[in-house]
């Protein structure tokens, strides 16, 4: 059965070649050319099929520097070092991931089973020098850069230190430099980038391990180090300390300074209210209770405050 499936992808990209790059054709193939046939094998038989390493390299002798051949490249190499397999851990997440599979066992205990990918280092760095070629070309394409920032995520799993230093170095250059970023369908202006190295915070501080919880303070750190009162990035910082050091009162001081530069700020005032709750200190639920109300635009999430604050 394995065989019949790899003659019939074979035929496949025989017939596609045919059909793109007829025999009798002289002259070079355009980029486009290249690039519709990628794009229908990549359909057809996925990033790493029969073919398209071939149809890449033909590619990347005709036109060296092409972004959407290094990207393409980037992409086949990168799935190509990848490798899944699913494991028993006895833990309830996996890098802030949930059981792919969780089955009871003969005594009734629940084994969870976890998707855990692994990546062959020699094809990892094919991906990597691919992006990095593509990036040097292209130095304001952030979708380049975070490309090259996901899949080291990827590979570093519990520990990101490569995947934080890609990105430290990136806030640098955005203060510095002052680039016109570009992002295809998106307006790649400072909110947006903001938002994108916030969702990097978040990935951080969701994957749950010691060294991602410190990757997650040092990102957030390092875009303070030029907007020292963004909320967000303390507010960050409030989190870390709360859930990470449980250090309430670090934690706290930091809410502090972000609601007195926000008054409204919903997430600072909500973690203040949790955190007086773990305390068990009243006098302190009902003062944040009364600037939750405030900031709480859900009419019914704000009715449950109310309720709380005069229960309390």
């Amino acid at each position: 059965m394995k065989m019949i499936k790899m003659i019939r992808k074979i035929i496949v990209t025989a017939v596609l070649s045919a059909v793109l790059f007829p025999a009798a054709a002289q002259e070079k193939p355009t980029s486009d050319e290249f690039r519709e046939k990628y794009n229908l094998l990549v359909s057809k038989l996925g990033p790493a099929g029969v073919g398209v390493e071939t149809t890449i390299q033909k590619w990347e002798a005709a036109y060296p520097d092409d972004i959407d051949m290094l990207t393409a490249k980037f992409s086949y190499y990168f799935s190509k070092s990848q490798t899944s397999s699913v494991e028993v851990m006895d833990a309830d997440k996996y890098l802030g991931e949930k059981p792919a599979l969780s089955l009871k066992d003969s005594l009734g205990k629940t084994v969870n089973y976890f998707q855990v990918n692994t990546y062959d280092d020699e094809l990892f760095a094919q991906a990597t020098s691919a992006i990095d070629k593509a990036i040097g070309l292209e130095r304001n394409r952030l979708d380049l850069r975070f490309l090259k920032t996901a899949a080291l995520m990827a590979y570093e799993k519990d520990s990101p230190d490569m995947a934080l230093a890609d990105l430290k170095g990136l806030v640098d250059y955005d203060n510095h430099s002052h680039p016109q970023w570009t992002y295809p369908d998106y307006v790649a202006d400072k909110d947006f980038f903001k938002a994108a190295i916030q969702e990097y915070c978040y990935s951080f501080f969701k994957l749950g391990t010691p060294q991602s919880f410190e990757a997650f303070r040092q990102l957030s750190e390092k875009m303070l180090e030029y907007n020292p009162n963004d909320p967000l990035f303390l507010t960050n910082l409030g989190s870390y300390y709360l859930v990470y050091k449980k250090d309430n009162k670090t934690a706290l001081k930091y809410y502090n300074k972000v609601l007195k530069i926000s008054p409204n700020d919903y997430t600072a005032a909500k973690n203040c209210v949790l955190l007086a709750r773990s305390e068990k200190d009243v006098k302190l639920e009902k003062k944040y209770l009364q600037t939750l109300i405030k900031a709480t635009e859900n009419e019914a999430e704000r009715l449950s405050y109310e309720a709380r604050l005069k229960a309390l």
